[in-house]
C-alpha cells in the first residue's frame, strides 16, 4: 500500500491531468479488493454527479451515471454523498438504494457496491470512491482501509484541481447567496428519476414584499433580505438541495424520507428557520415566504410536470394564502389557468377601455336624498356586452391588473365627480374600493392626487374603500401605514364588509377610519328578534362614540330600513333603493333625489320583499 500511495502522490505532485491520476489510483487500487473495480466520482454544488474515473467500466454505464442527483437512494454512491457517510450495498438486487440503478450494474456482472465519501478540508462530501464486487459481498477490514487510504488519495488530487472546478463553478453558482443557481436547478431537475411515485417533491418559495423593502430601503437591504432568507431554507432542507431560481425566488429539491413523510412539516421548518428578523444597517426586517409544493405523482412521466405542479400551487398560494403552504391537488391547474385567462381577457380590456364604473347610490334614511355613491367596475365584452363579476373575478387576484384597474377607476371617478360639481350637484362624497396591491404596487397617495388633480377635483370627493380581509390580513404594516398616509393627505377611509373579519375593533385603535360600512350578511337577517340586530345596535354604538359615521349595506326592504333607521343608522344602500346604475342615470339621480339639490324630492325605496343577490358589478376588493 505505501508503494502505491508515493506513485499516486507523486502523480499528482507532477500535476498531471486529473483524469490520469484517478484512472491509475483506480486501476492499481483494484488489487487490493476482491476481484473489485473502482470508480471515482465527483458532486456539483447542485448535487450533481460527474464521472472522473472508471477504467473497468464500458462509457455506457459512465454516460448513465453523469448528471444524475445525489440522494437517499441513489445507488451507493449517491447516498453516500447525500449522506456524507459509509455506504455498503451486499446485494444491489435487493438494497432499496439500487431499485432504480440496479439495471444498470447487474447486466454487468456486478453483485454488490460499497462507497466511502470523498470529503474537502471543512469535511464536505465533495465526491465519492466506490467499489463493485462480482458477488455478493461487504468488504473486510483491510478492505476498508484500503478504501479509506485511496479516498484520502483522491481528496488530494481534488484538491490541486480546486482552482480549476471553482471556475467551472461559477457558471452554476448565484453570485449574490452562493446557491446554486436557474442553469443548475435546470439541469438538476431533467436528471431526476419519475419511475418511483413519491420518491422527491419540489418547493418553489416565494420571498413575500422584496419590492417594498427595495423602494423603501434599497437595493442593498433587499440583497441582505435575500442572501439570509437563502441560507435559511438552505439550512432547513439540508442535506437537500436548494437554488436560487428567481429574483425573490429559492427552489428546494426534495429527497430526504423525514421531508417527504410530511411535506406540510417540511414547509413549516422552513417558515420557522426563516421568520427570525433580518438586521441591516440598523433596521430589522421580519422575513415572510409563500411556498408551493408538489411531489411526484403517479401521471407525472417528466420531471417538469412537478415543476408544473409546484408553480401552480405557489400561484395559487400567493392569491390566497399568502405567507403560507400550498401543496398541488388534482384541478389547482385548472383554477390558475382560468385566472390567467381571466387575466388576459381584463388586461386586454383596459388596453381598449372597456373598463367602465357604475354607481349605487347612498341615501340617508332620515329623508331618502342622495348624498354619494359607491363607484363599481364592470367589464364590457368585445361586441360591448356588460360581463357579470363572476366570469372575471379571480382576475383581480393579480397585483398589476388590481391596480392598473384602480388608477382606471380613480380616473373615471374623478371626471364624473367634476361634471356633476359643474352641473352644480354637489354630490358629498364617492366611494372607491381598493385592493391590498395597491398598497404595494406604486404609490396609492400619489395615484389619487394625480387622478384628481387631472380633472381639478377636490380629494374631500373621495373615501378609498378597504374590505376588512385586506385592513386585518396583512402581518406587516404596508397596509396600516398606507391608510394613515392617506388620511393625512385629507383622503376619507371606509372600512367596507365590516364585521366579517376578527379582531377588528382592536385594529381600529391602531388604524382609525372615518366610515364602517355594515356587511350585508347582518343587514339581509335583520329582524327585531335575530341576533343580527345586537350585533347591528353594537356597531352602531362603537362608531357613535368613536366618531365614526356609518353606512348599512345591501338594504332590500322596507322594513330593514325601519329597524336601521329606528337603531340610529343614518346611511344606507341596497336594491331597495338602487341597484347599480350608468353615470347619465346617475347624474339624473342626483338631478332629482340629490340632497341640498333644490326642488329635490326623495328617492322612494321601492316596496319590495328581499330578492336574492343577483350577479352584481365587480367591486375591487
Amino acid at each position: 500500500m505505501l508503494e502505491f500511495r508515493n506513485r499516486i502522490l507523486e502523480q499528482i505532485a507532477k500535476g498531471s491531468p486529473l483524469k490520469e491520476t484517478l484512472d491509475r489510483l483506480c486501476s492499481e487500487a483494484e488489487r487490493f479488493f476482491a476481484s473489485g473495480s473502482c470508480t471515482v466520482l465527483t458532486v456539483d454544488e447542485a448535487g450533481m454527479i460527474h464521472p472522473l474515473a472508471a477504467p473497468a467500466f464500458p462509457q455506457a454505464y459512465i454516460d448513465a451515471l453523469e448528471g444524475l442527483p445525489i440522494g437517499p437512494d441513489v445507488g451507493s454512491c449517491g447516498s453516500a454523498i447525500y449522506h456524507n457517510e459509509y455506504v455498503c450495498v451486499e446485494d444491489i438486487e435487493r438494497d432499496v438504494r439500487w431499485a432504480m440503478y440496479r439495471s444498470l450494474a447487474l447486466p454487468l456482472g456486478y453483485q454488490a457496491c460499497s462507497s466511502l465519501p470523498i470529503r474537502d478540508e471543512e469535511g464536505r462530501a465533495v465526491g465519492a470512491l466506490a467499489v463493485y464486487f462480482p458477488t455478493k459481498h461487504a468488504p473486510t477490514k483491510a478492505e476498508r482501509e484500503a478504501l479509506a487510504n485511496c479516498a484520502d488519495l483522491c481528496a488530494l488530487a481534488l484538491a490541486r484541481q480546486k482552482r480549476i472546478l471553482d471556475r467551472e463553478r461559477k457558471a452554476l453558482i448565484d453570485a449574490l447567496t452562493g446557491l446554486p443557481n436557474r442553469a443548475a436547478f435546470d439541469q438538476a431537475l431533467s436528471q431526476m428519476r419519475c419511475e418511483l411515485p413519491g420518491s422527491w417533491a419540489l418547493f418553489v418559495i416565494d420571498i413575500d414584499n422584496l419590492k417594498v423593502t427595495n423602494d423603501t430601503f434599497g437595493h442593498d437591504a433587499g440583497d441582505e433580505l435575500i442572501r439570509s432568507i437563502g441560507r435559511r431554507i438552505a439550512s432547513a432542507v439540508a442535506p437537500d438541495t436548494v437554488f436560487r431560481t428567481g429574483g425573490d425566488e429559492f427552489t428546494a429539491i426534495l429527497q430526504g424520507r423525514q421531508f417527504l413523510h410530511d411535506l406540510h412539516a417540511a414547509a413549516d421548518l422552513v417558515f420557522k428557520g426563516v421568520a427570525p428578523p433580518v438586521v441591516y444597517d440598523g433596521s430589522a426586517f421580519l422575513p415572510q415566504v409563500t411556498i408551493g409544493g408538489a411531489v411526484l405523482a403517479p401521471q407525472d412521466i417528466a420531471p417538469r410536470a412537478v415543476r408544473r405542479n409546484a408553480d401552480f400551487a405557489l400561484y395559487h398560494a400567493k392569491e390566497t394564502l399568502r405567507g403560507g403552504f400550498v401543496l398541488y391537488w388534482p384541478g389547482i391547474g385548472t383554477r390558475v389557468v382560468n385566472r390567467r385567462a381571466s387575466v388576459r381577457e381584463v388586461t386586454e380590456a383596459l388596453a381598449d377601455r372597456r373598463i367602465d364604473v357604475r354607481y349605487q347610490p347612498i341615501v340617508t334614511l332620515e329623508d331618502y336624498r342622495i348624498i354619494g355613491f359607491e363607484a363599481l367596475s364592470c367589464m364590457k365584452s368585445a361586441t360591448g356586452r356588460v360581463l357579470p363579476a363572476s366570469m372575471f373575478q379571480e382576475a383581480f387576484a393579480d397585483a398589476r391588473v388590481s391596480a392598473e384597474l384602480t388608477g382606471c377607476v380613480l380616473s373615471a371617478v374623478a371626471r364624473d365627480i367634476r361634471t356633476w360639481l359643474d352641473l352644480g350637484l354637489p354630490v358629498q362624497h364617492v366611494g372607491v374600493n381598493i385592493s391590498s396591491a395597491d398598497f404595494y404596487f406604486g404609490s396609492l397617495p400619489g395615484k389619487i392626487e394625480e387622478a384628481f388633480a387631472a380633472s381639478g377635483t377636490p380629494l374631500r370627493h373621495l373615501v378609498i374603500e378597504v374590505t376588512e380581509d385586506v385592513y386585518l390580513g396583512q402581518r406587516d404594516q404596508v397596509v396600516a401605514s398606507g391608510i394613515n398616509e392617506l388620511r393625512t393627505r385629507g383622503i376619507r377611509v371606509a372600512l367596507d364588509d365590516f364585521g366579517t373579519g376578527f379582531a377588528a375593533l382592536t385594529h381600529l385603535l391602531n388604524i382609525p377610519i372615518d366610515v364602517m360600512k355594515i356587511d350585508r350578511s347582518f343587514v339581509r337577517m335583520l329582524e327585531s328578534d335575530h341576533p343580527s340586530a345586537a350585533i347591528i345596535r353594537g356597531i352602531l354604538q362603537i362608531a357613535r362614540d368613536l366618531g365614526i359615521n356609518v353606512v348599512a349595506e345591501g338594504v332590500e326592504t322596507t322594513r330593514q330600513i325601519e329597524l336601521l333607521r329606528t337603531m340610529g343608522c343614518a346611511l344606507a344602500q341596497g336594491f331597495v333603493f338602487s341597484r347599480a346604475i350608468r353615470r347619465a342615470k346617475a347624474t339624473e339621480f342626483l338631478r332629482k333625489h340629490g340632497a341640498r339639490i333644490p326642488d329635490s324630492g326623495p328617492l322612494e325605496p321601492q316596496q319590495t320583499e328581499a330578492e336574492p343577490p343577483s350577479p352584481r358589478t365587480l367591486r375591487i376588493a
